[in-house]
């Protein structure tokens, strides 16, 4: 299969299958052109659009002729050496929290976004409701959010081998965006011991594991930590939990059920099941203690931005084991080899637009559109993407999603110019 690269103004994508393709330059026209391929079958990738949204920021919209038909596409593109151009985590004012895409650019400031990370949208436990968070980790603006959840509690399409819910897509404090892999260094420390912390506002904690939800968490109940299982997220919910509430270094409060409701500024609570709860029991009020948590990369420098994704491309090649057979609306995210370029895609969500990609086709394409490494984030009804063209006073979603409307969802990825 032959491959090609992106390069402005023209648009070259390859598909899986044997199928390669060649856009020609974008006009008032469409244009397409479509190259000798393996297959019997030929396929045509038209760039219907280019615009520049600002220095350093181009939005591109194309549609590509599958097998199963026809489907739409959208690109943003972040040229990082601008150095009025960065990428960071669109976001609600809580990790337990939901909102629309194109309401979180507009909140923030940002030039366009699309959707991030699956999240926790349904729940199988009764009595226990959906918290909205997402499956993976969050940094946003250099500041830790949130941890990642048990493999096997994730919701979403299934792992690629050697990958976990730990994987990011994120960008360094050198201004480089990168895939990566985010740890929890974390402890309780008093008198009567050290407990490890294995979990960081986050709706699945390990099984007997003890987990700090923080102001960031917001109001939702803190129970769905406490259910489902290392290996199934349908599992019935732990009897046995313990919940600690600590104020400026100092237990307030213990309990054997997780609470729910607004955590002030000045105090963090404390949840364990299992083991985790035997280990917070022996915590009572007036006890003093000391949390400390902190999110670290695998990679250096530090993140500044990090989101949750399933890596699918590592080092200019698609990973190993990828889906070929299911074809769904889907949303990705990529790096260059430099770091300094950033690729968000989304595909259209509504018939006669909505054929989609098989997770290895979203892979190809990330790749023939110049990233180096990237992650598939959530799709479906979840797959937006939103623009603030130049002139216009907010951005709108521009995909048609699925859904027929703007999804809720945990959070974004935002493209950001002069914030600072």
């Amino acid at each position: 299969m032959r491959s090609s690269k992106l390069v402005r103004p023209s648009l070259a994508l390859v598909l899986a299958a044997g199928l390669s393709t060649l856009v020609a330059p974008t006009g008032t026209a469409q244009a397409a052109i479509t190259t000798p391929a393996a297959s019997t079958a030929d396929s045509a990738i038209t760039v219907t659009s280019t615009e520049q949204l600002a220095p350093g920021v181009t939005y591109d919209s194309f549609q590509v002729a599958t097998p199963r038909g026809v489907t739409v596409g959208y690109l943003l593109t972040a040229d990082l050496h601008k150095n009025k151009v960065s990428v960071d985590l669109l976001h609600p004012d809580a990790v337990a929290q939901r909102k629309v895409v194109s309401a979180m650019t507009n909140e923030q400031g940002a030039v366009a976004g699309v959707n991030g990370d699956f999240f926790n949208i349904s729940e199988t436990h009764a009595g226990v409701a959906p918290t909205g968070s997402a499956s993976g980790p969050e940094i946003a603006d250099g500041e830790d959010l949130k941890f990642a959840v048990p493999n096997k509690q994730r919701f979403g399409p299934g792992l690629a081998l050697g990958t976990s819910t730990r994987d990011v897509f994120g960008v360094g404090v050198n201004g480089k965006a990168r895939v990566d892999t985010l740890s929890l260094a974390g402890e309780v420390r008093s008198a009567k011991g050290t407990i490890t912390l294995d979990g960081l506002n986050q709706y699945a904690l390990p099984v007997g594991g003890v987990g700090l939800f923080t102001a960031d968490w917001g109001t939702a109940s803190r129970v769905r930590s406490t259910c489902g299982s290392d290996t199934s997220r349908d599992a019935p919910c732990s009897s046995h939990t313990y919940e600690v509430t600590v104020r400026r270094g100092v237990v307030t409060s213990v309990g054997q059920t997780p609470g729910a409701g607004e955590i002030p500024s000045d105090t963090q609570v404390l949840v364990g099941r299992e083991d985790g709860a035997d280990q917070l029991d022996d915590l009572v009020v007036g006890d003093r203690v000391n949390v400390d948590e902190k999110l670290v990369s695998v990679g250096k420098p530090r993140l500044t931005f990090a989101v949750g994704g399933a890596p699918i491309l590592r080092d200019g090649a698609p990973l190993a084991g990828l889906d070929t057979k299911t074809a769904a609306v889907r949303s990705s995210a990529g790096a260059s080899a430099d770091g300094r370029t950033v690729y968000l895609v989304a595909l259209a969500g509504r018939a006669p637009a909505s054929a989609g990609f098989t997770i290895a086709e979203l892979a190809d394409l990330m790749r023939s559109l110049g990233a180096h490494d990237a992650v598939n984030l959530d799709g479906g009804g979840s797959t937006t993407v939103a623009v603030r063209e130049p002139g216009q006073a907010a951005a709108t979603a521009r995909n048609n999603p699925s859904d027929g409307t703007e999804r809720a969802v945990a959070n974004g990825i935002g493209i950001f110019v002069d914030r600072h």
